[in-house]
């Protein structure tokens, strides 16, 4: 039986390109499609191929019992969209970035009840960089600064990206420090660099859709590991496959692409 999956901002860069991909696959069924009530003229095409259109997901969540809800959004509509798919007892897929701690605690609260997957970038690639990068931070030790560049396009909200603090992550562990150790700004800063740190810098301009670059700099010799995502459909794709996974999963905590690939 396919799997029903409703797609929150259906009419942006991301939720559409979800909703499309969605659509086109065999094991997948597009129930319903939400947007903020000035956009929704812009998911006529959906609505005329008998998807259920909305501006509010409080009256689709209970037409659409089940479904795996999708959100690429901001953070305080994906907290909107969290709190009432956990209230029907419909699973979320979460992309959005930049959330606040107090975001993150409630999503906890909510998953220990309700399935809540989350994750800052669905790539496959990042993923399994993530994995790469603390063996590779320790093995190299001390004597390697590990200094970090993103780009994106003109319209990202965010600085650093969400992919750039979760493969800093891994770094940070290793290497026995905290995001308080991650530094964005050396902006008129006349020091050195401190060796206890973190560098992430970012660029914004065009229509990046992800450039993520790790250096690690040390004695006569540099690293360099970079990931390019070329098209958005390589996330949405991400995505559709974590609603898969997490259909048939249990509540207890907030899920990852990282359970996906370990499964």
């Amino acid at each position: 039986m396919p799997l029903s999956i409703i797609v929150m901002g259906a009419a942006g860069r991301m939720g559409s390109t979800i909703a499309r991909l969605a659509e086109e696959a065999d094991d997948l069924v597009l129930a319903a499609v939400l947007e903020r009530p000035e956009n929704i003229d812009g998911l006529a095409g959906f609505k005329a191929s008998g998807v259920m259109v909305s501006g509010d997901i409080s009256t689709v969540l209970p037409a659409c019992p089940g479904a795996v809800v999708i959100d690429f959004t901001s953070p305080e509509a994906s907290m909107v969209t969290s709190r009432a798919a956990a209230a029907c007892g419909n699973p979320v897929v979460i992309g959005t970035t930049g959330f606040s701690e107090q975001h993150l605690a409630e999503l906890d609260d909510l998953a220990r009840d309700s399935l809540i997957f989350r994750s800052a970038n669905m790539s496959v690639g990042i993923n399994v960089i993530m994995d790469l990068l603390p063996r590779l931070t320790a093995m190299l030790g001390d004597a390697y600064d590990v200094e970090m560049m993103e780009i994106h396009h003109n319209q990202k909200k965010d600085a650093p990206s969400g992919t750039a603090l979760l493969l800093a992550e891994p770094v940070l562990e290793a290497k026995g420090l905290t995001r308080a150790d991650i530094n964005t700004n050396r902006f008129d800063v006349r020091e050195p660099r401190r060796h206890a740190e973190i560098g992430i810098q970012s660029l914004r301009g065009g229509d990046v859709v992800g450039v993520h670059t790790i250096y690690y700099m040390g004695p006569g010799e540099r690293i360099e590991i970079t990931h390019q995502a070329h098209s958005r459909e390589n996330f949405a794709n991400g995505a559709l496959r974590a609603a898969r996974w997490i259909s048939s999963r249990k509540p207890g905590r907030v899920y990852n692409m990282q359970d996906v690939l370990h499964d």
